[in-house]
């Protein structure tokens, strides 16, 4: 079921309307300039072309939210979730100087150091979702791929802040665009989650050091609770086997393992659920293609798996990994009562 919490909207829906008192902030997929966001409202732009769906996201509290803009985050919150986001030019970074290592690595610190200063201050304890977005993930500069410079990044953020609780480590997605500085989005609550991991899958923080001097800090799924609801927020998932790639060059083989380790993760999410299981055809999502060609054969196997009523969005962006085509991200949710 869908829920107040989350929405798909149209890019023209913001135009000529009363700001929402209860809208937390936006996800805002393309690669023109967000337009008729109100001012003071959170807006993360995905610098990627939208292939298919709606192209915003919004994100909704249960109360009247109050904003500001703290450490270069601007955020919204309703005394029970935050939504923030914050960008770091890359040359900004490295002007800072600070930290050695590449400068994504140090725009990386930097974002996290912030977020982590403002939940602080503001009392939102507990990381629940956050949205990573960059470009040229793959390329290798500096001797190290540049996503695995973040990575390194994001991990001695964590550590300073002490966060590195392996139950408590949030859902996230890390994906590459076109353009623009690195992008980082979250939800932040009072409450904690709890973080769910997929049997199929070596945990990601767990990744051995083929992967990179620093595993990504993320948990496979994490399940928290808003007002009278449950929400199970799942993590970019990909055609991943333990910790190796599989299918490589074959998006529909990849979307088919993607399904499947989507259903691995609900039965995880299920058994540890204060309400009834979950399953596919809940889930709205994200679908994030490499190639836009490989569109329709990727969005077929998606309907077969999650019905042709989900609410999916699809757009053009690149996967951590060179080998891989295809990832989804998800949400769901139960009233609890």
């Amino acid at each position: 079921m869908q829920h107040d919490l989350h929405r798909f909207l149209s890019g023209t829906v913001l135009a000529g309307g009363q700001l929402d008192p209860t809208l937390l902030g936006l996800s805002w997929i393309g690669l023109a300039e967000p337009t008729h966001v109100p001012q003071g409202l959170p807006c993360q732009q995905l610098h990627a072309p939208c292939l298919l769906g709606e192209p915003v996201e919004a994100w909704f509290g249960a109360g009247p939210a109050e904003a500001g803009t703290r450490h270069g985050v601007r955020y919204r919150h309703d005394g029970e979730l935050l939504f923030g986001v914050i960008e770091v030019a890359e040359d900004a970074a490295a002007a800072l100087g600070g930290d050695s290592g590449p400068v994504l690595q140090r725009a990386g610190r930097q974002a996290y150091d912030a977020v982590f200063r403002l939940l602080a201050e503001e009392g939102y304890s507990h990381l629940w979702r956050i949205w990573n977005y960059l470009p040229r993930i793959n390329e290798e500069t500096d001797g190290l791929e540049r996503y695995r410079q973040f990575n390194i990044g994001r991990h001695l953020a964590f550590e300073a802040a002490g966060r590195l609780v392996m139950d408590s480590i949030p859902a996230a997605s890390a994906l590459g665009v076109q353009g623009g500085p690195l992008s980082v989005a979250f939800l932040a609550g009072r409450a904690p989650t709890r973080s769910i991991e997929n049997p199929r899958q070596l945990s990601a923080f767990r990744y051995p050091a083929d992967y990179g001097p620093c595993s990504p800090t993320f948990s496979r799924a994490a399940l928290g609770r808003h007002a009278d609801t449950e929400w199970l927020f799942v993590s970019g998932t990909a055609s991943i086997v333990g910790h190796q790639s599989v299918h490589p060059g074959d998006p529909v083989a990849q979307t088919r393992e993607i399904v499947t380790n989507l259903d691995a993760v609900l039965a995880e999410a299920s058994r540890c659920s204060a309400g009834p299981a979950y399953h596919l055809p809940e889930l709205s999502a994200r679908v994030y293609v490499r190639h836009p060609e490989h569109l329709a054969p990727v969005q077929a196997e998606l309907t077969r798996a999650l019905g042709a009523e989900a609410q999916l969005v699809y757009l053009q962006a690149d996967v951590c990994r060179a080998d891989l085509l295809v990832e989804v991200e998800a949400q769901a949710c139960h009233l609890l009562s």
